[in-house]
């Protein structure tokens, strides 16, 4: 019974206890207030979250950006690589090429030094059999030593001895030829030897023109020779050789670096750098030029880097006739301005022998040349590093004129003299070394 009282059911409890309205709108109320409570914890949490959301969204997007910036780095590298890979293989290939074409001319070079040394057999055994009529007609001028000679006897002797001389002199000079070819075809052996062994090796520094190839100076071993300190008629040969004979550079311009505006001092004495800009000197050049046969090769690049070149067979007369040219045209992509040049001298600001009575075409050219016409060709004018704008300041720049470009000023020039192909002299023309 004790047990039943205390523990009564809440329904019986709720029965018993009695409730006015006032008490059931308090419990309403606040039972009202506590979900709003609820519901604003709710709401802040929320906020929360949704600010943290924001921040993590942020974030997300700089990392993506960062990541898109790094691609985007890593595709121009693949981009750059794949142009010096594609660069390297290019030039792989003209190397490639330029090992056959050397070749081939290797070929060539050996066929005509076995020519050469079979020349060199036939005057070897005509100059035996000479030597032997020599030795009869000593025996037959002996036997009429006691007697009488007659003048004809005379005169075939001394004829026969000039003869003699000639071939002498003909042999001496056609072995000099013999030793030379005997060099080229070394040089272009060892020549062949690198290029054969460079497409394989690691990729060497490209240059920074396409053309400092050509201007690239002495092979690798080989020392330049100072000229400027000679004698202005000293030989004086430099190292750059062409693809058959030896050729010695005399003039070049590349950069601007060297003023071509001299005196007729300078322009016979030679001034200048060898590894850079120069002019070997009209001295040396005569020199040059009166070993006979000799060819003047002029080669320019205009500033898209395109090569031109002619050729001339020339003679260079000496200081007495003031350097007089005299030219003959052979080849070349260039226009033949200079083939009327025969007996035109050189001419410098100092000292003026032009021809022309009216004007002084070094001192408004600038630079010494022979010249002809005034703003045909000179290249030992003022360089330009930009076009000018008035025609008569672009016609003293470095001249070579054309149809299609008039008053244009080339940006690398280089003239260079060698000897033509050797001519084979026969015992009934001793004379065939002369120049024309």
């Amino acid at each position: 019974a004790e047990n039943s009282r205390c523990w009564l059911s809440p329904a019986a409890t709720a029965s018993r206890t009695k409730y006015t309205p006032t008490d059931i709108n308090t419990a309403e109320t606040r039972s009202r207030f506590a979900a709003l409570d609820d519901v604003r914890l709710l709401a802040n949490g929320l906020l929360q979250l949704g600010h943290s959301l924001r921040e993590f969204v942020q974030r997300t997007k700089g990392q993506i950006n960062d990541i898109f910036q790094k691609l985007n780095i890593f595709d121009r590298s693949f981009y750059q690589l794949s142009v010096l890979t594609s660069e390297i293989k290019e030039e792989g290939e003209e190397l490639k090429k330029t090992t056959v074409v050397l070749k081939a001319n290797s070929e060539e070079i050996k066929g005509m030094s076995a020519q050469i040394n079979s020349k060199v057999e036939n005057i070897l055994q005509e100059r035996s059999q000479l030597e032997s009529k020599v030795d009869v007609l000593e025996m037959r001028l002996s036997s009429l030593s006691q007697g009488l000679v007659t003048s004809e006897q005379v005169a075939e002797i001394n004829d026969l001895k000039a003869v003699i001389h000639s071939q002498e002199r003909s042999i001496t000079e056609l072995l000099k030829a013999v030793r030379d070819q005997s060099d080229q075809i070394n040089f272009q052996k060892t020549k062949i030897k690198n290029l054969e062994e460079k497409p394989s090796s690691s990729h060497p520094p490209l240059p920074s023109s396409p053309f400092l190839s050509f201007f690239f100076g002495p092979p690798e071993g080989a020392g330049w020779v100072n000229p400027f300190s000679m004698s202005p008629h000293t030989t004086c040969l430099s190292v750059t050789v062409p693809l058959y004979y030896g050729a010695t550079v005399i003039q070049r311009r590349i950069n601007g670096s060297v003023n071509f505006d001299q005196t007729w001092e300078k322009y016979e004495h030679g001034f200048g750098d060898l590894q850079g800009e120069f002019w070997l000197g009209l001295g040396k050049i005569h020199t040059l030029a009166a070993q006979g046969n000799t060819v003047l090769d002029i080669q320019l690049e205009d500033w898209k880097h395109s090569r031109h070149f002619v050729k001339y067979r020339f003679y260079l007369e000496g200081p007495e006739s003031n350097y007089t040219i005299h030219l003959k045209y052979l080849s070349g992509d260039l226009p033949d301005l200079m083939g009327n040049h025969a007996g035109v001298t050189f001419s410098t600001r100092d000292r003026d022998k032009d021809g022309h009575r009216d004007s002084n075409c070094a001192h408004q050219q600038t630079g010494g040349w022979w010249f002809n016409v005034c703003g045909d060709t000179n290249p030992n004018g003022r360089y330009f590093h930009v076009r000018p704008k008035g025609r008569s300041e672009r016609r003293r720049g470095v001249q070579w004129k054309s149809p299609q470009k008039v008053s244009y000023s080339f940006r690398l020039t280089q003239i260079s003299v060698h000897p033509g192909p050797p001519f084979f002299p026969t015992p009934a023309s001793p004379s065939s070394f002369a120049f024309f």
